[in-house]
């Protein structure tokens, strides 16, 4: 049975139009939180232990970015030294397996052409840096490097994924971390995307087919692709998850056939059998992911995000340590980020949706927990709002789930509000943590997150329903309906409604505005593309192999019948119907919705003398990774939002912000 969610109504309840409870509301109107304690940097981030549990590597600032430091277990944060000193902020990193190494992927102002380098983090500085020397081990100009396997016994090699010779395909190589060589294991000329290794040894492969479809194949000792062990068709999900400990079944998340909601199962390749190992107790979502010992392979857990996150252990062992973290910690999100070679020491973040993050040390031999740190120590939780899940139904009778953030110590009636999609489009906003969500509810926003159909997680059904759903479609009619639902219950003051998203909401955003121009007072689009048929024809040569799937689900710009489509879904070709101020923000170096997707809008209206503001970054790619650009561009959001939509507004931004977002702002007489 689902669990009770809190309905637009049940939210009203609270809200009891009397002079007292106007006097308390006003009493409990949080303080204006300065912007930099949600879009600066995090004080530290994404702490990995070492296998052997004596030290600790975790991002922080250093170099004017987000570098990778490490120190002592045990040792203080002050001890700790930086081992990287790059001015744009390191992605990943790992440890080597015999913990000699830190191995972490960068690219260069966000084009994804991601290096793969190793450093000794113990190794003492160069003559001219404070840091110690790194090693290229894959990557090259123009060439995008892929890590997939860490094999247990061998500690001092690394399988990569490489496009140096085909960009459109990824080679498999197997790498020495110590003397930076590789070899050819695989030379990809079958279409391989993801790869399943046992121990050092690729033993599966998947690949998309001409009509979308996922083959799983096997592996022949030459490296050679063999027979199809399964399949699914585009409009399902089969992923190859990791070998069970016996090395002969695999286990695999899957929707093919009957099911609705992808479950977990374990697959004989042999033999085509399936055993069902867990799906969803409550019968509501997909499967998100399954919890692997990294000692042995058996499974520990399954976790599933329905209103919240939910773990289901599947070892004795791991329950106990489970219900010993749920004891100790408060109700949130946990994630262990990373163990020691035994299991004896792991790290545990956990987050709510007033916490950004706290990560703990947990000792598993005596179950002790001590706190590691605070992602933002500075940020005053007590001042945040809650995200309250919720249901509305759409205008065919469906019912859409999603996220409301009221602004704390107001009234629910009459807000300005901000609709907040979600990118991808194939992903959904989650019970969390919003850097951005916050920031509008301190600002006295309301802000609604609707997972409108075409988003992940609930089902094959609901996911599918948004296939060639776009900007006309009922993808963007579920957000509307979502608009429409909180003006009906008052919550709404429907003159002051905006649109701001990111990459497929910047989509949304910008479609909104063109199919919908009477809902909205303002729109923010970042990275968002305007026309499907240029996104489509300018994705970048890696995304080839899997092309096939987004011809079906969105649409194929070479087919007559999907171009005139595609056209009409497109807002580019409808700006002549946008009443409403816009604020554009696009990465010069995007690979994935290249600058000229929002170029060509911006010249559209601005030649029609409409109200634009356009920020380009020349630094950044599909986001914004450098801190003083994201203060900037945050800071031009909310002059922006207060402006048309009347929210609260700080006094002054930090003059770096204020200087980055004037070099930021593109003058558009320059636009050719």
């Amino acid at each position: 049975m689902r669990k009770p969610v809190l309905t637009l109504a049940l939210l009203m309840v609270a809200a009891v139009a009397t002079p007292a409870s106007a006097e308390r509301a006003d009493r409990e109107v949080p303080p204006l939180l300065d912007i930099e304690l949600f879009f600066k940097d995090p004080q530290y981030s994404a702490a990995r232990i070492s296998p052997d549990g004596e030290a600790v590597a975790f991002r922080s600032a250093h170099a004017g970015a987000m570098n990778l430091w490490v120190k002592g277990v045990d040792e203080p944060f002050d001890q700790a030294r930086p081992v990287t000193a790059y001015d744009r902020s390191v992605s990943r990193h790992y440890w080597s397996r015999d913990g000699r190494f830190l191995l972490y992927t960068q690219d260069r102002d966000g084009n994804e052409n991601y290096e793969i380098r190793a450093v000794d983090p113990f190794a003492e500085g160069h003559a001219d840096s404070d840091v110690p020397p790194s090693r290229l081990l894959a990557g090259a100009e123009g060439a995008r490097a892929i890590v997939y396997h860490l094999p247990r016994g061998e500690p001092d090699v690394l399988y990569v994924g490489l496009n140096d010779r085909d960009p459109s395909l990824h080679d498999i190589y197997r790498v020495h971390i110590a003397a930076a060589e590789r070899e050819l294991v695989v030379r990809n000329d079958a279409g391989i995307r993801h790869g399943t290794f046992d121990e050092g040894r690729l033993r599966k492969a998947s690949r998309t087919t001409d009509d979308g479809s996922t083959e799983i194949l096997r592996v022949n000792d030459d490296g050679e692709l063999g027979d199809v062990v399964y399949q699914c068709t585009f409009e399902e999900s089969c992923r190859l998850m990791r070998f069970h400990p016996d090395g002969k079944r695999i286990y695999l998340s899957t929707n093919a056939g009957q099911r609705d909601r992808i479950e977990l199962v374990l697959l004989d390749p042999n033999s085509g059998e399936e055993q069902r190992v867990h799906q969803d107790p409550e019968q509501e979502v997909d499967l998100s992911r399954a919890i692997f010992s990294e000692q042995d392979d058996r499974l520990l857990a399954t976790v599933y995000l329905g209103d919240r996150q939910r773990i289901y252990p599947h070892d004795e062992e791991f329950a106990a340590h489970l219900g010993r973290l749920q004891e100790a910690l408060p109700e949130g999100n946990l994630d262990i980020t990373s163990t020691t070679r035994d299991e004896t020491r792991w790290t545990v973040a956990l987050s709510r949706d007033t916490d950004p993050g706290t990560v703990y040390l947990y000792e598993a031999e005596d179950m002790a927990l001590s706190e590691l740190y605070r992602m933002r120590p500075e940020l005053p939780s007590e001042h945040l709002a809650h995200m309250q899940p919720i249901r509305y139904t759409a205008r065919d009778g469906t019912e859409i789930p999603g996220y409301l953030t009221l602004p704390p110590g107001q009234e629910p009636r009459n807000l300005p509000v901000v609709v907040h999609p979600h990118g991808g489009p194939w992903v959904r906003d989650t019970w969390g943590y919003r850097g951005t969500v916050q920031f509008l509810a301190n600002r006295g926003y309301a802000v609604l997150q609707p997972n409108f159909r075409g988003s992940s997680g609930y089902g094959k059904e609901f996911l599918n329903a948004g296939n060639r759903g776009w900007g006309t479609g009922v993808m963007q009619h579920d957000i509307t309906d979502g608009v429409k639902h909180l003006i009906d219950e008052g919550i709404a003051d429907p003159e002051r409604v905006g649109i701001y998203g990111a990459s497929y909401g910047g989509f949304a955003t910008l479609a909104g505005l063109a199919f919908t121009p009477e809902l909205y007072a303002a729109g923010v689009s970042v990275v968002g593309p305007s026309n499907i048929i240029s996104l489509v024809e300018s994705f970048p040569a890696y995304w080839r192999p899997g092309i096939a799937r987004w011809h079906r689900r969105v649409g194929d710009p070479e087919d007559p019948e999907d171009r005139e489509r595609l056209k009409a879904q497109s807002p580019l070709f409808s700006a002549n119907r946008i009443r409403a101020p816009l604020m554009v923000v696009h990465g010069a170096n995007d690979p994935r919705v290249i600058q000229a997707e929002s170029d060509q809008i911006v010249r559209v209206l601005m030649e029609a003398g409409h109200d634009v503001k356009y920020y380009l970054a020349p630094d950044e790619g599909h986001g914004l990774v450098d801190e003083t650009n994201r203060l900037a561009v945050m800071a031009a959001l909310e002059d922006f939002l207060a402006n048309h939509l009347r929210g609260r507004l700080q006094d002054a931004h930090p003059q770096t912000a204020e200087e980055r977002r004037a070099a930021l702002r593109v003058d558009l007489s320059t636009l050719d």
